[in-house]
């Protein structure tokens, strides 16, 4: 997994925030104490130039900072995922679309991939 900064370029060693150095490093060393590998945090400005296809699965710290990348790098087949909750939470990788609602202009496929990924996830 990758896990993005919070701070722009992932809190440049502090002199940006502190973070990185101060929650989010001690977190993934918990994580890969637990067999869950992860890399990072890195600078979420430049992380989905060239890494983005290397990770199944991409750790941002707030909602924009993630979804506003990963829409238009992979289109429909991915799924906002909330972790931290006590119930398995997922979402499609787009907005409600009030626009066309109840005029039969719906795709489906992101519906169903963030069904599939909940499924996988229970």
């Amino acid at each position: 997994m990758a896990v993005l900064g919070l701070n722009p370029h992932a809190g440049e060693h502090g002199l940006l925030g502190l973070e990185e150095e101060r929650i989010i490093r001690p977190a993934m060393e918990q994580a890969r104490g637990r067999g869950f590998p992860c890399d990072g945090p890195f600078p979420a400005d430049s992380f989905f130039i060239a890494r983005v296809k290397k990770y199944r699965l991409i750790v941002a710290m707030y909602h924009d900072q993630g979804l506003v990348a990963v829409k238009p790098a992979f289109p429909r087949v991915s799924v906002n995922v909330t972790l931290g909750l006590p119930v398995v939470r997922t979402s499609v990788d787009h907005g409600s679309g009030y626009d066309i609602a109840g005029k039969g202009q719906a795709d489906a496929t992101s519906m169903l991939y963030a069904i599939k990924a909940a499924l996988e996830m229970l």
